[in-house]
């Protein structure tokens, strides 16, 4: 009975580390597509991480609020904004951190955004990306996010 418990103690405690370990791994990878997606400048290759609730809110740089959920999103994004790349790259900082409690969970991350407009102008800067999420059957749906570039 001592050498089981011994043996248990000692496998939970290579076990735990591991779990806790993946705790953020599926929300690590759903932000690894999310910047892949936005690369594209099309909205539609972004839709599967967002929720379609009419009444969700999202703040971006510009405009400042997108308050008709997804659909206003996408269609203010691809109508007003996208027009004026020539190219984005949003690359993704290496300071992720999830945070869960149940079915929902927040995550946060700096970013770098290098592109060219279609004027020629550069623009580069690097800004904060919150993120809310939900767990909808086995899918994790961005629910409200905060996109926001320093003053100085």
């Amino acid at each position: 009975m001592k050498r089981l418990l011994i043996a248990s103690l000692v496998l939970a405690a290579f076990c735990v580390p591991a779990v806790a370990q993946n705790k953020g791994d599926d929300i690590n990878a759903l932000v690894k597509g999310y910047y892949a997606a936005w690369n594209t400048l099309n909205p539609d290759n972004a839709a599967k991480f967002y929720a379609k609730d009419a009444d969700l809110v999202f703040y971006d740089i510009a405009p400042l609020k997108y308050a008709g959920g997804w659909k206003e999103y996408s269609e203010t994004f691809k109508k007003d904004v996208a027009p004026g790349f020539a190219s984005l790259v949003l690359a993704p900082g290496n300071d992720l951190k999830v945070t869960r409690k149940g079915s929902i969970a927040l995550a946060t991350l700096t970013f770098h955004l290098t592109a060219k407009q279609k004027d020629g102008q550069a623009l580069e800067f690097d800004a904060r990306h919150t993120m809310v999420l939900e767990k909808r059957g086995a899918q994790w749906l961005i629910i409200h996010e905060h996109i926001s570039k320093p003053l100085f």
